[in-house]
């Protein structure tokens, strides 16, 4: 994040005519309206926040400032934990106005956004509260997205069946003392759901040194899963 090796703007879910913004980190807004095609930031209906940490909330304010032009015109839904609302928030009282609903992230709950159904199957290990989801549309695969997390079993059960899984990975190798996700893990994870697709992202430093995006091909013939590493700008058409 802090040197910018890869963005930390966060990822655009599309489905039809419902639009989510997930994790607005540092140069969300920037990345977005650069993005060739262009996204309409005005007709977000959503924006959806894991954890309060920095790298996943900076640009928060500012983009609800977008999605509802401004301020004028009172639209769309905050989905965050608790916490990043409390005190210290990372979401200001003055844009919490700006929206039409707040969601409060709960494990096992599911929330509606015109057409999407957000299902919240556990919540993570990790150092603040913190919440990925499933999401499910007609006509589209199902989507798990697992934010920052240390490994523990239950994940693979809460996502067991989801059919694209994207999935933070910041280490190469596992750190046991620090709650985020190793390649090794990372592996373990998806090969216990079994998803038609994976798609790793949030990398580390160890991560880019190793050239991840190289060796995801071996990754996939030695799963029979296909494996993907994330790029900046990448769309993945469902």
């Amino acid at each position: 994040m802090i040197k910018q090796l890869r963005a930390s703007g966060g990822i655009w879910i599309e489905i039809n005519d419902s639009r989510m913004l997930v994790d607005p980190g540092p140069g969300s807004l920037v990345k977005a309206n650069k993005s060739r095609p262009r996204l309409s930031l005005s007709s977000l209906d959503a924006i959806y926040v894991s954890h309060k940490h920095i790298d996943h909330s900076n640009d928060v304010n500012v983009m609800i400032e977008a999605m509802t032009d401004g301020g004028f015109r009172k639209r769309g839904t905050l989905l965050c934990p608790a916490e990043a609302i409390d005190n210290p928030a990372v979401v200001f009282p003055y844009a919490l106005e700006l929206v039409e609903k707040v969601q409060i992230l709960k494990s096992g709950a599911q929330y509606n956004v015109k057409k999407l159904k957000i299902n919240v199957p556990v919540r993570l290990h990790h150092q603040v509260e913190t919440y990925g989801f499933i999401l499910e549309s007609d006509d589209v695969p199902s989507i798990g997205y697992i934010p920052d997390t240390c490994f523990f079993p239950e994940i693979i059960n809460a996502y067991a069946g989801t059919e694209i899984v994207i999935i933070n990975v910041v280490f190469s190798q596992p750190r046991p003392d620090i709650m985020h996700l190793s390649l090794p893990e990372a592996l373990e994870i998806i090969s216990g759901i079994k998803p038609e697709k994976a798609i790793l992202t949030h990398f580390g430093m160890s991560m880019l040194r190793e050239r991840i995006w190289e060796k995801t091909e071996n990754l996939s013939e030695k799963l029979s899963i296909d494996i993907m590493a994330a790029s900046d700008g990448m769309t993945l058409e469902l």
